[in-house]
C-alpha cells in the first residue's frame, strides 16, 4: 500500500483532486476565516505565512506517507477545503484523519461527502483497517459530519487546548473497516444520495 498515488475522486456535490502550488491563494483565504481559526489554529499558526502555505501545497503531490486531497465545489470548480489522511501506521493498517471546508463550502452537505469519499477510498483502495480523528468539543457541525459518515466516539481528551481564553476538550472519534463494509459512510439517519 502506497500514499503516492493521489486520485480524482467525484461525488454528487464535490469533487477531490491533488492539491498545486496555484492552490495557495484560495487555501490561505480559507485560513483567515474566523471560524477555521477557531476550531483548528494551533499556538504557532501565528508564525503561518503565505510563503508557507504555498511550499506546503506545492508538495502534497509528492508525500508518500499520507493524502492531501482538495475539496471542489463540483458544480463550479471552486477550492473550498481540504480533506487529510495522514499519520500513516502500516503495520496496524491505520492512518488519522482531519478536514478543513472554508466559508464557501459550508451548509451545503459538501464536507460530509468529501469526508465519505476520502474515509470510503482509505477502506476500499488503500486497505486501511482504522482511520481516527480528534476534533474540538464545541465543534458541532464537524462532529455531525463525522457521525453520519459513521465515525463513533471513543473517548475525550479533557482541556487539551486554550482556545479564546478557555480550555477546551477534544473528543476522539473512530471507524473501523468492518464498520465501513456495513454501511459504506451511510449511517442509519441518512439518506443515501444526500449528505
Amino acid at each position: 500500500m502506497s500514499f503516492l498515488d493521489k486520485p480524482l475522486l467525484t461525488g454528487e456535490k464535490t469533487v477531490l483532486r491533488p492539491f498545486t502550488e496555484a492552490d495557495a491563494h484560495t487555501v490561505w483565504e480559507i485560513l483567515q476565516d474566523p471560524e477555521v481559526l477557531r476550531f483548528t489554529s494551533e499556538p504557532s499558526s501565528d508564525d503561518l505565512t503565505f510563503e508557507h502555505v504555498r511550499s506546503w501545497y506545492a508538495t502534497r503531490a509528492d508525500q508518500p506517507d499520507r493524502l492531501d486531497l482538495a475539496v471542489t465545489d463540483r458544480a463550479s470548480g471552486e477550492l473550498v477545503g481540504e480533506v487529510v489522511l495522514n499519520e500513516w501506521d502500516p503495520h496496524n493498517r491505520s492512518c488519522n484523519f482531519r478536514t478543513l471546508i472554508g466559508p464557501r463550502g459550508r451548509n451545503r452537505g459538501l464536507g460530509t461527502e468529501a469526508i465519505r469519499l476520502i474515509v470510503g477510498h482509505g477502506f476500499e483502495h488503500l486497505g486501511l483497517h482504522r482511520v481516527s480523528l480528534e476534533v474540538d468539543a464545541h465543534n458541532a457541525r464537524a462532529r455531525r459530519a463525522y457521525e453520519k459518515v459513521g465515525f463513533r466516539q471513543e473517548g475525550i481528551r479533557r482541556e487539551v487546548s486554550l482556545r479564546e481564553g478557555k480550555w477546551a476538550d477534544q473528543i476522539l472519534m473512530a471507524i473501523l473497516e468492518g464498520e465501513w463494509a456495513q454501511h459504506r459512510g451511510w449511517t442509519e439517519g441518512t439518506d443515501q444520495g444526500r449528505a
